[in-house]
C-alpha cells in the first residue's frame, strides 16, 4: 500500500509542475505579444515589402516602370517580373502574375525578336523599350487599359499611353494582354499580336486619333505578319474565300468595320492594302505612306491627292490595282 501512495504522491507533483509550468509560458507569451504590439512599426518585419522584392525576379525593384505598373497590378495578387534586352542596349519589362507565368515566359523570350521586327520597317527612331504586361482577371485589364466596363471580351490586346501633343514623345506606354490570351492563342499568335501591338507602340508619335484604321491596323499586321513565311491564304482565310467566289472589296475598309461580326475580314483586307503595297512598290514607301495618312482625318479626297504623291496612282486606281493584286493571290 505504501508503495502505490508513494506512486499517487509523485503523480500529483508530476501534474501540479505540468500546471505551473503551462501557467508560466502562457504569462510569458502573453507578455511577449503584448511587448510585440507596443513596438513601433519601424521594428517590425515587413512580410509585404519582402514579397514584393521576392517577386519582382529578374527587374530591378528601382524600375520607375515597374513602380508605375505595380500600383495597378499589385492589388490582383504576387508579381512576376522580367528584364529583356531590346533595340540598341534598351531593357524592355515583361509583368504579370504567377498564373499567368507560360503567356510571360513567351512574349520574354519573343520581345527581342520582336522589336528588331519593328525596327527594320519603321526605323529606329523610337523608344525601344516596351513594357509589356499580362492581365489576371478582365477588370484588371480594363483598368490597364483605362477602358472601364466598355471593354470588349474579343480584345486580346491593346496598346496605351499618356496624353501627349503632336511633336514630342509619348510617354507611359505599354502593352497589355488579356487575361485569356493565352488560351485564345498558341506561342505563334502570342507572338504576332505583341509584333501588331509593338508596332502601335513605335508608331504612335506619327499617328493622331480619327486617322483611317485600314492604314494604322492594316500596317500594324503587316509588320506582325512579316517574314514569318506564312502564305497568304492563311494569313487571310476569309478575304481568299471571298476573292475566290470573285466577291472582292469594292473600296478600302470603312472604320466601322472593325468591330462587329465582320471584324477578322476588316483585319484582313486592311493587312492586304499594306501587303500589296510593300510587294508592288516598297517598304519606304508603305512606311512613308503611314506617316502622310496617319498625320491626320482623312477623306477620299485627301486620301487621293497623298496616293498621287507617293505611288503616283489616284485613289480608284490604287483601289482597281489592289483588287487585281488580290485576284493574283487568290488562284
Amino acid at each position: 500500500m505504501s508503495g502505490l501512495r508513494g506512486l499517487r504522491e509523485w503523480w500529483s507533483a508530476r501534474r501540479r509542475f505540468e500546471f505551473c509550468l503551462t501557467v508560466a509560458m502562457v504569462v510569458t507569451l502573453t507578455g511577449l505579444c503584448g511587448a510585440l504590439v507596443m513596438l513601433p512599426n519601424s521594428a517590425l518585419p515587413k512580410p509585404h515589402a519582402a514579397e514584393a522584392t521576392d517577386a519582382v525576379g529578374q527587374a530591378p525593384a528601382t524600375d520607375p516602370r515597374l513602380a508605375e505598373v505595380r500600383r495597378s497590378i499589385e492589388p490582383f495578387g504576387p508579381i512576376v517580373a522580367r528584364q529583356v534586352s531590346t533595340g540598341d542596349g534598351q531593357q524592355s519589362l515583361v509583368v504579370g502574375h504567377p498564373a499567368q507565368r507560360i503567356e510571360i515566359d513567351v512574349l520574354e523570350r519573343e520581345l527581342a525578336a520582336a522589336t528588331t521586327a519593328v525596327t527594320e520597317v519603321w526605323g529606329t527612331d523610337w523608344a525601344q523599350a516596351s513594357t509589356v504586361v499580362v492581365a489576371s482577371s478582365p477588370s484588371e485589364f480594363a483598368g490597364l487599359v483605362h477602358a472601364g466596363a466598355a471593354m470588349s471580351t474579343e480584345v486580346a490586346a491593346a496598346s496605351v499611353a499618356d496624353p501627349f501633343a503632336p511633336g514630342t514623345r509619348p510617354t507611359g506606354q505599354r502593352i497589355v494582354f488579356s487575361p485569356d490570351a493565352g488560351r485564345r492563342l498558341d506561342p505563334d499568335g502570342l507572338r504576332t499580336l505583341l509584333r501588331h501591338e509593338l508596332t502601335h507602340i513605335a508608331t504612335r508619335a506619327d499617328t493622331r486619333d480619327g486617322a483611317p484604321l485600314w492604314m494604322l491596323e492594316g500596317f500594324a499586321d503587316y509588320t506582325a505578319h512579316r517574314d514569318q513565311g506564312r502564305p497568304f491564304a492563311d494569313i487571310a482565310p476569309s478575304l481568299t474565300a471571298r476573292a475566290r467566289l470573285h466577291a472582292l472589296p469594292g473600296d478600302l475598309p470603312a472604320d466601322a468595320g472593325f468591330t462587329g461580326p465582320d471584324a477578322a475580314a476588316t483585319y484582313e483586307q486592311a493587312w492586304s492594302v499594306c501587303a500589296y503595297i510593300a510587294d508592288k512598290y516598297d517598304e519606304p514607301r508603305l512606311v512613308e505612306l503611314y506617316r502622310r495618312i496617319a498625320a491626320t482625318r482623312q477623306t477620299p479626297a485627301t486620301e487621293d491627292q497623298i496616293l498621287q504623291t507617293v505611288l503616283g496612282l489616284r485613289r480608284t486606281e490604287f483601289i482597281a490595282d489592289w483588287r487585281n493584286w488580290l485576284s493574283a493571290q487568290t488562284i
